[in-house]
C-alpha cells in the first residue's frame, strides 16, 4: 500500500479536488446495483460455505477437527452473515458522520459530491448485506448493548481524522477478509458476488478515507493527535471485535460455551487478522496515529 506511507503534511487543496474528480469519475464508470448484479433467487445451496474456512474463528482449533463438513459450512455462512450485519451497523455510522461532516460544505466541491456518492454507496451496501445475511439464513445479529450506545455516542461527536481514520480501519479490515472470500470456489455464489461488488467501491471509499485523514491531521498539535489516536484505537477495538457475534456458534447448531472459549484461545485466527493488517498499521504509524495507549488497544484486538 504505497499510498499508505505518504505523511499527511504532503497534500494540499488542489490535489484533494483533483482526488475527489478521479474518484467520482471511477465511480461513473465502475459501480453496481446488487439488485441486478447479485443472484437473489437461485435459493441457498447448503453445499457451499459463507466465507472462505480459513477466516473462521473456529479454523485450526480441536473443535474445528471435530466438526462435521455441514457444520463447518454452517457456521461460515452464520459468521459471513455476522459480518455483514456489523457492515450494515457501522455504515449507518459512517453516513451519519460523513454528512455532519459536509454539512456546511461547498456542493460545488468535488469533495462534496464525491461524499454524497460514497454515502450512496453504502446505502446500497446495507441492503444488499441486509438481503445477503437473510439468504444466509441468519438473524439480525447486532453488536452488544454497550457497543451499539457507544457507537451512538461516536457518531455524534466523532469529527475530522478521529472520524475518517475509524471509517478507514473499518473498511480495511473487511476489504482484506473479503477479497479472499470473493476469489473462493467454496464460498456461495451470491456470496463471491457482493464481496466483489463491496471490495471494487470500497476502494475508492478508502482512497478518501486516507486523503481526508491525512488533510485533517496536516496541522494537529500533539495534544489533538494523541487525543484522536485514543479514540481512533478504542473505537477500532470495539468494531472489530464486533464482528463476529457470540451466537453464530449456537445458531450453527454448536456449544456455544465451548465455541467462545476455543475462538478466543484461536491463535491462527489472531495471525490472519495482524497479517492482513499490516498495511493499515503502516498508515497509521505514517500518520504519527500508533501512540502507546493506542496500540494496547490495537493488540488487544489483535490487529497488530
Amino acid at each position: 500500500m504505497a499510498s499508505s506511507t505518504v505523511r499527511p503534511e504532503n497534500h494540499d487543496p488542489l490535489q484533494e479536488q483533483d482526488v475527489a474528480r478521479r474518484l467520482l469519475a471511477s465511480a461513473a464508470k465502475l459501480s453496481y446495483d446488487p439488485a441486478v448484479e447479485v443472484d437473489w433467487d437461485t435459493p441457498l445451496d447448503k453445499d457451499f460455505h459463507g466465507a472462505s474456512p480459513e477466516w473462521s474463528t473456529l479454523y485450526g482449533t480441536a473443535y474445528w477437527e471435530e466438526m462435521t463438513d455441514a457444520q463447518r459450512k454452517e457456521l461460515t455462512r452464520q459468521e459471513a452473515a455476522s459480518v455483514a450485519s456489523t457492515g450494515i451497523w457501522f455504515e449507518m455510522i459512517l453516513q451519519q458522520m460523513v454528512l455532519r461532516d459536509m454539512y456546511t460544505k461547498d456542493p460545488a466541491d468535488p469533495r462534496f459530491q464525491w461524499a454524497l456518492t460514497e454515502i450512496a454507496d453504502e446505502c446500497r451496501h446495507s441492503v444488499m448485506f441486509a438481503r445477503g445475511a437473510a439468504k444466509l439464513g441468519a438473524p439480525a445479529y447486532r453488536p452488544h448493548r454497550m457497543v451499539v450506545e457507544l457507537g451512538r455516542v461516536f457518531k455524534t461527536l466523532a469529527f475530522g481524522e478521529a472520524a475518517y481514520a475509524a471509517i478507514l480501519v473499518a473498511e480495511e479490515v473487511l476489504d482484506v477478509m473479503q477479497r479472499d472470500w470473493m476469489r473462493d470456489e467454496r464460498v456461495a455464489p451470491f456470496v463471491r458476488t457482493i464481496n466483489n461488488i463491496h471490495v471494487v467501491e470500497e476502494s475508492r471509499h478508502m482512497k478518501f478515507a486516507r486523503d481526508e485523514t491525512r488533510k485533517r491531521l496536516r496541522h494537529a498539535g500533539p495534544l489533538r493527535r494523541r487525543l484522536n489516536a485514543f479514540v481512533i484505537a478504542v473505537a477500532s477495538y470495539f468494531i472489530v471485535t464486533s464482528m463476529v457475534n457470540r451466537n453464530v456458534y449456537a445458531n450453527a447448531g454448536l456449544d456455544a460455551r465451548r465455541a467462545i472459549a476455543e475462538a478466543k484461545a484461536n491463535e491462527h485466527h489472531k495471525s490472519l487478522m495482524r497479517s492482513s493488517c499490516s498495511g493499515l498499521m503502516e498508515f497509521l504509524a505514517s500518520a504519527r496515529l500508533l501512540t502507546k495507549p493506542a496500540l494496547a488497544f490495537y493488540k488487544r484486538a489483535h490487529l497488530i
